[in-house]
């Protein structure tokens, strides 16, 4: 691994980590529990585009790990990890069909399968089948978070793409 890869790693994990941390400390934005933007997702999409696969899972497990560590709160590393899993492998398959101006939708389709993993560990964790009735709530959610950070992330490759060209 050379020095510009690890401090480019090194660099994004810190910024999700730090994402991930100010958003768990701020107020929920509604009023239904488990609902949030996901902002740190915005790193994951640039870095599943920028960087590579092996690269982007790293820095996901790594501000998984240590979000739960420094959120002080270890049993969401379970729901968190699946979430992860579940997003990062839906990202992965779907980059390959999608071009720089489709990169929003990779991040709604991952944001949906996030909270597919997640519900599925609530489901196998409390054996309550009915946690079901509440995807159709994450669905929406996800459809407009996975949108906005999507957006974001869009914006954020080309304008550094535009950087590079100059």
């Amino acid at each position: 691994m050379n020095t510009k890869r690890l401090t480019t790693m090194s660099l994004l994990t810190s910024m999700a980590l730090i994402i991930f941390i100010v958003e768990a400390n701020l107020p929920s934005l509604t009023p239904i529990p488990g609902i949030k933007l996901g902002l740190s997702n915005i790193i994951t999409v640039y870095a599943i585009f920028t960087l590579g696969p092996l690269d982007t899972f790293l820095i996901l497990l790594c501000r998984i790990i240590l979000g739960s560590i420094f959120s002080g709160n270890m049993s969401t590393l379970l729901y968190s990890f699946s979430g992860g899993l579940f997003c990062y492998t839906s990202m992965l398959i779907i980059r390959n069909f999608l071009t720089l101006k489709q990169i929003w939708i990779c991040s709604v389709i991952s944001a949906i399968f996030h909270n597919i993993g997640q519900i599925t560990v609530a489901i196998l964790i409390t054996n309550t089948i009915s946690l079901i009735y509440y995807f159709p709530i994450l669905t929406v959610s996800a459809i407009i978070s996975g949108t906005f950070t999507g957006l974001c992330s869009q914006y954020l490759i080309n304008r550094l793409n535009a950087l590079e060209l100059k």
